[in-house]
């Protein structure tokens, strides 16, 4: 099976024309949890966010359960633009893909010096943790991904927000880690709108 990023950036409701679209940095590594991914980048662009879905390298990628995503850039090219977001999906051999990538921990660190949100779901956590920006910050992910960082105040809750850090499980949570980011990017009401699309 294949995706690609780029085919639902037509179903975003219209933003008004003042108004800049906040913007979304989704790295995928080879072995990412796509379901993980497709519900970051789908719910985010239902709310009007601008996603730029980036591969490592320019390779499609094939996430951990087989199924095909094709990128609308690789990493190099995304670099040159500014971002209001990071956002990791996990899975394995995904995160340690991502976690392997200095451009993704330089991404990360300076993303939280600009103060501007950082999220990650599932094991991606694990990439904030090896960056150095957890460090005394409250925060989930799937049980055992952060056992090695103890200077994480891990927590149970499905999604953790520590300021501009904002984490979350795994697959389950992954529609509620995304309209979190929906709501901190464009505000409560925006979030209230695409959940009742998604009839939850």
């Amino acid at each position: 099976m294949r995706i690609s990023s780029t085919i639902q950036r037509g179903n975003s409701p219209a933003q008004p024309l003042n108004q800049p679209l906040p913007k979304v940095l989704v790295p995928l590594a080879q072995g990412c949890e796509e379901l993980e991914a497709v519900s970051i980048i789908d719910i985010l662009r239902r709310a009007g966010v601008e996603v730029v879905v980036a591969g490592l390298d320019a390779a499609p990628v094939r996430a951990s359960r087989g199924v095909v995503i094709v990128p609308d850039v690789d990493l190099n090219v995304a670099m040159k633009n500014d971002y209001d977001m990071i956002v990791l999906p996990g899975g394995q051999p995904g995160t340690d893909n991502l976690k392997a990538d200095a451009r993704i921990l330089n991404i990360v660190q300076g993303m939280v010096t600009q103060n501007k949100y950082v999220a990650a779901i599932c094991a991606a956590p694990s990439v904030l943790a090896a960056a150095g920006v957890l460090d005394g910050k409250r925060a989930t992910s799937f049980p055992g991904a952060l056992d090695a960082f103890p200077q994480v105040q891990q927590q149970p809750q499905a999604v953790v927000e520590d300021g501009k850090i904002i984490t979350s499980r795994g697959p389950g949570t992954a529609m509620d880690f995304a309209l979190v980011l929906v709501e901190r990017l464009c505000g409560k009401e925006k979030r209230q709108t695409v959940e009742a699309g998604l009839q939850r």
